[in-house]
């Protein structure tokens, strides 16, 4: 198996993809000779051409108006929105239309696409290039939420949601594009979306997490390890549907549960895995379910001191993890 980085990860599964299934075509802003902002789609559109490797204009919900479209045709889009910051333009394509025409139909129409969206900060974006949006889509059946936080997974995750019959959002945690490296198979695999994946095992609390925070969770949890506190991981990867089981039997196990995303805290995605958890494992808790979470303020500072404020880091994990297990 060879190392790569999770944004070539993401690249091989759409050449593999692409490959596989001449209904397979990419959309979105500069993703043809220029290869997408973040050089996601690099060499697609010399390999497969300006017919499946399609530059769109700045228009997201066009974009996505243009996947549905063609999903209902029998073809299978990734749809690609430079920034998650830029999806909102699209929120009526996606809820109304994506989400709901296997309902309406009474399951005669399905829309087989993927909407793909770099998500998060900590890059020196600022207001409008760092915003983890997910539990704007957590709420509306009739979509997958998929955050990967491995290569292995980023890769395995994203063919998953290329052949799956319903729409899929795919965020992908920007930060970690470059950083996050990871062994990665040569050969043909998937990762089904829907399980959650417990990535270190423990005893003593459990921490839920996503995307690049997962990342960081693992360091943390190193960290205190050599302080004596043994912590679970429990990577979530997919949030809608969310893995109820695995999440309860963490739980039961180790009696404690931290919850950490980089979203704000309030209405952020945290709490729905913190209900789970007082509805079915409340008598197996010793101590409160804690958040650990984006502070309430519009958005990332721009100013780098002030985004440091804001974002989680694998020192402020671990400091969350000590007071939850001195409880």
């Amino acid at each position: 198996m060879a190392e790569i980085t999770m944004i070539e990860a993401i690249r091989q599964a759409m050449d593999e993809e692409l490959a596989r299934d001449e209904n397979v075509f990419i959309v979105g802003e500069d993703v043809g000779q220029r290869g997408g902002v973040f050089r996601a789609t690099v060499g697609l559109f010399d390999k497969y051409g300006g017919e499946r490797v399609i530059d769109s204009p700045l228009a997201e919900a066009s974009i996505v108006g243009v996947g549905i479209g063609a999903a209902l045709y029998g073809m299978r889009p990734i749809c690609e929105i430079q920034f998650a910051d830029f999806i909102h333009p699209a929120f009526n394509q996606i809820i109304n239309e994506a989400a709901k025409m296997c309902y309406r139909s009474n399951g005669d129409w399905t829309v087989p696409m993927v909407i793909r969206a770099p998500y998060g900060g900590g890059i020196g974006g600022g207001l409008y290039h760092s915003q983890s949006l997910e539990a704007l889509f957590t709420h509306t059946p009739g979509l997958k939420v998929v955050v990967p936080s491995s290569p292995y997974d980023a890769k395995g995750l994203l063919k998953s949601a290329v052949r799956d019959p319903n729409p899929v959002l795919y965020f992908e945690p920007k930060k970690g594009y470059r950083l996050i490296k990871g062994e990665v198979p040569e050969g043909e695999y998937t990762v089904p979306i829907g399980p959650a994946n417990v990535t270190r095992a423990g005893s003593d609390l459990t921490v839920f997490s996503y995307g690049m925070m997962h990342h960081y969770t693992l360091q943390a949890a190193e960290t205190v390890a050599k302080e004596g506190i043994d912590v679970e991981v429990v990577d979530l990867r997919t949030l809608y549907p969310v893995d109820r089981d695995t999440i309860l039997k963490s739980v039961r196990k180790t009696g404690k549960a931290l919850i950490v995303h980089e979203d704000n805290l309030t209405g952020g995605y945290g709490g729905e895995i913190a209900a789970i958890i007082a509805e079915g494992a409340f008598s197996d808790l010793d101590a409160p379910v804690r958040r650990l979470a984006g502070p309430d303020v519009p958005a990332v500072p721009f100013s780098h001191p002030m985004q440091d404020w804001f974002m989680l880091n694998p020192a402020k994990i671990a400091e969350a993890i000590r007071q939850l297990a001195r409880y």
